[in-house]
């Protein structure tokens, strides 16, 4: 991906004088209320963010059908990573927190990350404050591959990540049909990218439909509605380190082009003026996200609105430079993501509820609001 370049003609009007103009320019912006909206609030939110994760992660560790104290929760996890010993008697409190809840709640973590982070990137990348993965088709193809694994066992082989292959590959797939379809001589452009990706959506939805429709198994139907609308039921330490790993690699790629977005969402024109090919940029963040994707998909299921609705609540808390956005998103993601899956553990215990039917409770008026709330503009106000 290529970098902007610093330096611009003295001619260039200031509104479109490079990412450092868009990045002062910014820098001044201010709230309704008035407050700064800069440097100042960044450190500070991400350092409470930081605690309130830490707090968080702790508290979808300790609470669920079966109260484990919270002294017992820092005790089992130190002699868990230490090598410590336990007693007898607590065998059963430690299984429950080391191999049962632990790995769900560092799920949830990396999940919530990961689907702002990816949000914040597929909006960058189309210029559209209506995109998410499930917009460009990405998280439907990601669902077919899985849905396969669901129904008709493909890539058993691979044991317990099988579900992760196949997603990957779908979303993969649904990547390159989407990348052909769109491309044009004038190249990718943002609305052929959206309408393609919303046009081969339905396609693989229903490509789902007809795998439920086929199968063997009674209870399939059932099994992928449930997975589609998101769970976090079958977390394992198995299942954590290759989302982890691609999450990681998403935010630190992404941060290293924040400059690039931010010149990218001036329009392509703009961006080839100041050095940064529009085209190239756009691909890697198609194949990015597309991987992101595809590794989340296939640990949590299709959990809508996370990717929507929190790029948005950061840009009016910290501004709209990417810089500040992804740095402040996955923190506020994983935040949000502990507390949706303990409430789907919790609230008809010992049942689960989908995550995607508590986002979409949560995410549909907060998105709403966003909507009414005067002068709220993608990237500004």
């Amino acid at each position: 991906m290529s970098e902007a370049v610093s330096g611009t003609p003295s001619a260039m009007p200031s509104a479109v004088a490079g990412p450092s103009a868009a990045l002062s320019l910014e820098e001044k912006s201010q709230d309704p209320e008035g407050c700064p909206t800069g440097r100042g609030r960044l450190p500070t939110t991400l350092v409470v963010l930081s605690v309130v994760l830490v707090v968080s992660v702790l508290a979808g560790v300790a609470l669920g059908p079966t109260v484990v104290p919270l002294g017992d929760v820092v005790r089992f996890l130190s002699a868990a990573v230490t090598g410590g010993s336990i007693g007898a008697d607590e065998v059963t409190g430690y299984s429950i927190v080391w191999h049962v809840r632990t790995p769900r709640v560092l799920l949830a973590v990396v999940v919530g990350a990961g689907l702002s982070v990816v949000g914040v990137a597929v909006q960058a990348l189309v210029r559209n404050a209506l995109a998410d993965p499930f917009v460009l088709g990405i998280s439907s193809g990601a669902s077919v591959g899985a849905t396969a694994v669901v129904v008709f066992g493909v890539f058993a082989g691979l044991g317990v990540y099988a579900l992760s292959a196949a997603a990957f590959l779908g979303a993969l797939g649904a990547t390159v049909l989407v990348y052909l379809a769109a491309r044009s001589p004038l190249g990718l452009t943002p609305l052929r990218l959206v309408l393609t990706g919303v046009a081969l959506a339905y396609g693989f939805q229903a490509l789902m439909s007809v795998l439920v429709f086929l199968s063997p198994n009674g209870q399939a139907a059932r099994t992928v509605l449930f997975w589609l609308l998101g769970s976090l039921g079958s977390a394992s330490w198995e299942s954590l380190p290759p989302a982890a790993a691609a999450v990681l690699v998403a935010i630190v790629v992404l941060l290293r082009q924040s400059r690039s977005l931010d010149v990218l969402s001036l329009g392509d024109e703009t961006a080839a003026s100041l050095g940064v090919d529009a085209e190239a940029l756009r691909r890697g963040l198609f194949v990015l996200t597309a991987a992101v994707t595809g590794l989340i998909v296939a640990v949590s299921g299709a959990i809508g609105f996370v990717g929507l609705v929190l790029p948005h609540v950061v840009r009016i808390w910290v501004g709209s430079t990417h810089r500040r956005v992804l740095a402040v998103a996955p923190l506020a993601g994983a935040c949000f993501m502990v507390w949706v899956d303990l409430v789907a553990r919790t609230v008809f215990a010992p049942e689960e509820l989908p995550l995607g039917v508590i986002t979409a409770l949560i995410g549909v008026p907060v998105f709403l609001v966003l909507m009414r709330r005067r002068g709220y503009l993608f990237g500004g106000r």
